[in-house]
């Protein structure tokens, strides 16, 4: 049996990273980070050419019908190259949340729009206690004749500033968690932008005040569902991101001298070097069998993976950042940025601990 990628996701894999170290390498990136918006339209016009967005969109909505393993390939390269702009929120987290939950109706006009490119989604959850528990969660879904109306508060939702349509955690009348989606432009729709430490991703405030909302179907399965999908994303991100890192301080080592001779020859960054090479190679197995397995009551995978990659992620950037010396610490050099994209994934969807002990309570095979 063959436990590896298939040539198609393989050649996936090559065209993503080639197609972003061209479009988006780190002075473009920077230029996107210094932006109002944050969202490079043009890039993503591009991407939504190749497919990317609505590559696991069911073709019956216009999309490429392909699984978590393929779409993992894209977030890998994408974190990577640190790609800015809402994909992962919008063409994995809120596009997943309407192909899993989504009536035929409301996926004909959201699903198909964000396949060609045309729309833009993300999705709300955490409120002021900065926490996904449920009971966290207390914005309001009141039943108003055959539809639903929101009223709630939500914090660092990403890219609520160009979202077309917004999936929101939102409370019953009988208390039970579900999603709905809510156009952006509605009525009594509020976003401010917030400061964030990753200036490669952009979040805002959302306040919803007697908005109509459209129910998705699953209730709190759906939205354990989405926690995992978004686990799986974050820690395909971070793959990439660790394996950046480590290319950038293995290159610096080479090229930078110390008494006469390159500081990679130096037992200290060898061991610092070989620390991250350790943990990375077991943990690029971990994230392509979560991804794998997504969909299939796969939420303890999804967990292990979000909590093992994080840690990893944060422990080498700090790493990298290290081995640069005092040039890393610098706004100039590029290693900063995977250094605060790795704090914003540690934290998105679940900390590691929180991720740890979603485990322990799922218990073991």
């Amino acid at each position: 049996m063959d436990f590896g990628l298939s040539e198609e996701q393989r050649q996936l894999k090559d065209s993503a990273r080639a197609f972003l170290g061209g479009e988006c390498p780190t002075p473009v990136l920077r230029k996107i980070m210094a932006s109002d918006e944050g969202y490079p339209r043009e890039l993503y016009g591009q991407i939504a050419k190749l497919g990317w967005s609505g590559l696991i969109v069911p073709e019956e909505f216009g999309g490429a019908g392909l699984g978590m393993l393929d779409m993992a390939m894209i977030l890998e390269e994408g974190g990577f190259a640190a790609m800015p702009g809402p994909f992962l929120f919008s063409s994995v987290l809120a596009a997943s949340a309407l192909k899993l939950g989504g009536s035929k109706d409301l996926n004909s006009k959201w699903l198909t729009a964000l396949a060609e490119g045309k729309a833009i989604g993300t999705v709300a959850v955490v409120e002021s206690a900065g926490s996904i528990e449920p009971v966290d969660i207390t914005t309001v879904a009141s039943k108003e004749g055959s539809g639903w109306r929101l009223s709630g508060a939500k914090m660092f939702v990403p890219y609520a500033n160009v979202a077309d349509f917004i999936v929101v955690a939102a409370k019953n009348d009988a208390g039970e968690i579900a999603l709905f989606v809510v156009d952006a432009k509605s009525a009594g729709v509020t976003i401010r932008s917030l400061k964030n430490l990753d200036l490669t991703r952009r979040v805002s405030s959302l306040e919803l005040k007697n908005v109509p909302a459209e129910l998705l179907n699953g209730g709190a399965e759906l939205f354990a569902k989405l926690i995992d999908v978004a686990a799986v994303a974050i820690a395909a991100d971070s793959l990439g991101g660790t394996e950046r890192a480590l290319e950038m301080a293995v290159e610096y080592s080479k090229v930078r001298e110390q008494f006469g001779k390159p500081i990679g020859s130096f037992q200290a960054l060898k061991h610092a070097a070989a620390e991250i090479v350790a943990d990375l190679e077991p943990a690029r197995a971990l994230v392509w069998y979560a991804a794998h397995r997504a969909g299939e009551n796969s939420s303890r995978e999804a967990s292990m993976a979000k909590a093992r990659l994080c840690d990893i992620y944060s422990r080498g950037t700090d790493r990298a950042v290290l081995m640069h010396g005092g040039i890393g610490f610098t706004w100039e050099h590029d290693m900063h940025l995977w250094f605060k994209r790795a704090r914003f994934n540690e934290s998105y969807f679940g900390s590691p601990g929180y991720h740890r002990e979603r485990v322990a309570v799922l218990g073991g095979y």
